[in-house]
């Protein structure tokens, strides 16, 4: 048997040359590594971890995979992650720094005018995030950094950044007012309609000054149909005399609308037709109110009143009553088949030319009746009661109706039917019932009308 030196390798046993290849491998490995590390002395970049100098090294790294694990860390020093937002060059490692959990909010203001727009994207998204916590003390500062950060951005030269931004505060519960503000007057209506018709942080007083610069339909119908109106927005609403707008308010439910603003309503619905049954199916409709409507509108609005069940049964007779007086009017003139003199002059000579007969009149919209009438009762000339109402001035029609022997509140109705008088101009009466102006007023008045009979 042949034996040679044990530590030749022609002579090992095989298990025992597998082992000692191996060994040779990992030695080879070990002296590669050791050059490798001699060539890259002074050029390596240690690894970003927590330590805060490690950190400062890589942040001086030409390789942008550096700077980038940096701006993705959540463990990243503030510091590091403001500088890069400011100083970094590569817009993925800025825009990793706005998407940053640990992002100082303090950078926001100069991310949010970075040159590239997915950055500004970015910060956008992260920001909104970040409302509900910062929204929890609204005077630090760190809450004030990020509404003006998104101010910003609500101004911000692209259309996307913007539609964005509206699409996500326009009911988010911790949308800023101030930024509300600016995307609802936004000139792209994409940007600002979805603000003004469903972010509860919109302002009323941004609302009000919105309406009044900017009164374009698709702007009042928005307000219109908001969840909640306040009374000061409705009334607002409704001086834009915008029909379609004035439905929806007045078929919003969610909408105060105070007695006065319905006055209004009621007295425009005469012109505009398409009021009439929202208003009449308004819950909560106050009598007075309905009363007032029950004079002109059509049948299908009198069935709307005449079957609530809200009124009391008094208040319920009283319309029903008007209902049924417009009909008799209508059908006795078209019975008789007179002149509207002639049919004036019976109505006198019989005593039953008087306040609810021009009522109805009014409800029917003839006006050539009321002048008539109207002149009849106060023994005047037809001309003379026409430039009363052609003055639209609410004391001659006040003076003119009491002539007539009419009541202040007829006196009232004759001052919007007829005279068209502006809401504010309108003269009330005194203590719900009795004529504001004294004696000397109302005859200074016919005085000068040429009205008072010898």
């Amino acid at each position: 048997m042949f034996s040679g030196p044990k530590n030749n390798l022609h002579y090992l046993s095989r298990p025992e040359w597998i082992g000692r290849e191996v060994g040779i491998v990992f030695a080879m490995f070990e002296f590669v590594e050791k050059i490798l590390k001699r060539k890259n002395k002074g050029r390596s970049v240690p690894k970003a971890g927590t330590d805060y100098q490690h950190q400062k090294e890589a942040l001086k790294s030409a390789d942008v995979k550096d700077r980038l694990d940096l701006a993705q860390s959540a463990d990243t020093h503030k510091e590091i992650l403001y500088y890069l937002a400011e100083k970094d060059p590569e817009p993925k490692v800025r825009r990793a720094v706005a998407n940053n959990i640990a992002m100082p909010v303090h950078a926001s203001n100069i991310l949010a005018k970075d040159r590239d727009v997915d950055v500004r994207l970015s910060l956008a998204k992260r920001l909104i995030s970040l409302l509900p916590d910062l929204s929890k003390d609204k005077q630090s500062q760190l809450y004030a950094y990020a509404v003006q950060a998104l101010g910003t951005l609500a101004l911000d030269e692209v259309l996307k950044i913007r539609k964005a931004l509206s699409s996500t505060l326009k009911d988010h519960a911790h949308t800023p007012p101030k930024v509300a503000g600016q995307l609802a007057r936004d000139l792209e209506r994409e940007v600002s309609e979805p603000i003004l018709r469903f972010c509860a942080a919109l302002a009323d007083e941004d609302l009000l000054d919105i309406l009044k610069s900017h009164p374009a339909h698709w702007v009042i119908e928005a307000v219109a149909g908001r969840k909640t109106v306040s009374g000061a927005v409705s009334d607002a609403l409704i001086q834009s005399d915008h029909k379609p707008g004035g439905t929806i308010l007045i078929g919003n439910e969610g909408a105060e609308i105070t007695e006065d603003t319905l006055m209004q309503i009621v007295k425009k619905a005469r012109s505009y037709p398409e009021w009439q049954k929202p208003v009449a199916s308004r819950a909560k409709l106050p009598p007075s109110i309905a009363v007032q409507l029950a004079e002109f509108v059509d049948a299908s609005v009198r069935d709307i009143l005449i079957l609530r069940d809200d009124f009391n049964p008094d208040d319920a007779e009283e319309i029903a009553a008007i209902f049924r007086r417009r009909l008799d009017f209508a059908e006795d003139k078209e019975k008789q088949k007179t002149s509207t003199p002639e049919q004036i002059e019976k109505l006198y000579r019989d005593g039953e030319l008087g306040e609810e007969k021009i009522a109805d009149a009014l409800g029917m919209r003839d006006r050539d009746f009321v002048i008539m009438a109207l002149a009849r009762m106060g023994n005047c000339d037809v001309a003379d009661v026409k430039k009363v109402f052609d003055m639209k001035a609410p004391k001659p029609i006040v003076a003119l109706a009491w002539h007539a022997k009419l009541s202040m509140r007829m006196a009232l109705q004759l001052q919007k039917e007829m005279g068209r008088i502006p809401p504010k101009e309108l003269i009330y009466p005194k203590d719900g019932t009795d004529y504001p102006l004294t004696l000397e007023e109302i005859h200074w008045q016919l005085d000068f009308l040429n009205l008072r009979s010898e």
